[in-house]
């Protein structure tokens, strides 16, 4: 594909867009150009205060923009409920939802249910609420889910003996794990939908290297340094990184199913083009398994 760059998105008037993580980094750069390209975005996000002052930005710049916070914690799937339940009580469409939140390389921490905060936020949360709000998405006007992974999902496996890191946990390994998670899923519901006949779409992203707080929030020592250094040597910025998840969005081209991310060296920078998933994220009976898995911990179930 060409260089693809924000100003071809097309008018999204009419269009509602819902962004976890959307107070800052990439979602906020996904919600903000999606508000100036006419979409109404729900920009969902575990920090109040954080949230909010990300609508008054927008707002800011685009005057009349249709944005609006709702209160969103993956970590906690109480949490999850209650947003999703709110969604559906007020009516709001929902014609895209990108699930763009994460949590990278923090020390090990259990959620309030029990599960490992980077499995939890990344994986976990996004099964649940795209489940939760499936029937709301399925009714969408050009309907699809985004799931946003990471170049390190090519490191990546699901230890199922240990998915909450009791016996051993390493923050970069166990975060892997989670943007491992996040391609499987993508891949397995492309799969079921299809299957069924629903007209959704899913499809993933990546955006290389950009600079955000995802890479110094929680890391700690060390490597919380080393990450500040190379997000001002090395990675792009977050409005350049955001752009693979806006072309999964928005643009016609986007297919179900598919990948995308930098088309620079390594796919470290660059502009969206589709990606290549590591091999062993393409394995359907893994993807079956986490399925089987997530339902459980969640007591989520897709109606297909």
């Amino acid at each position: 594909m060409d260089r693809w760059t924000a100003a071809q998105i097309n008018d999204q008037r009419g269009r509602s867009f819902l962004v976890t993580g959307a107070n800052s980094g990439l979602g906020f750069e996904t919600a903000r150009e999606l508000a100036v390209h006419g979409a109404r975005v729900v920009l969902a996000s575990r920090s109040e205060a954080k949230g909010l002052a990300a609508v008054d930005r927008i707002k800011a710049e685009r005057r009349g923009a249709l944005v609006e916070f709702r209160l969103l914690d993956l970590a906690d799937l109480d949490s999850v409920r209650a947003f999703a339940t709110a969604i559906t009580s007020d009516a709001i469409t929902v014609d895209v939802l990108v699930n763009n939140a994460g949590l990278m390389w923090p020390p090990r921490v259990l959620t309030r249910q029990g599960f490992e905060s980077q499995f939890a936020t990344n994986h976990l949360g996004h099964f649940a609420l795209t489940g939760l709000l499936f029937d709301t998405i399925r009714r969408g006007r050009d309907a699809r889910v985004v799931t946003v992974s990471s170049l390190e999902h090519r490191r990546g496996s699901i230890r199922f003996d240990d998915l909450t890191g009791e016996k051993s946990y390493s923050p970069r390994r166990f975060y892997q794990q989670s943007k491992f998670a996040n391609v499987l899923f993508g891949l397995e519901l492309d799969r079921r939908v299809r299957a069924a006949g629903i007209p959704v779409r899913s499809l993933l992203a990546h955006p290389g290297w950009a600079a955000t707080n995802l890479q110094t929030s929680a890391p700690t020592g060390v490597m919380k340094q080393l990450m500040r250094i190379g997000n001002r040597l090395l990675a792009q910025r977050a409005a350049i990184g955001a752009l693979s998840q806006l072309y999964a969005a928005v643009d016609p081209a986007a297919e179900s199913g598919c990948f995308y991310g930098p088309d620079g060296l390594g796919e470290l920078r660059g502009h969206p083009t589709e990606v290549q998933p590591a091999a062993p994220a393409r394995v359907e009976e893994t993807a079956r398994q986490l399925w089987e898995v997530s339902e459980e911990l969640t007591g989520v179930t897709f109606r297909f």
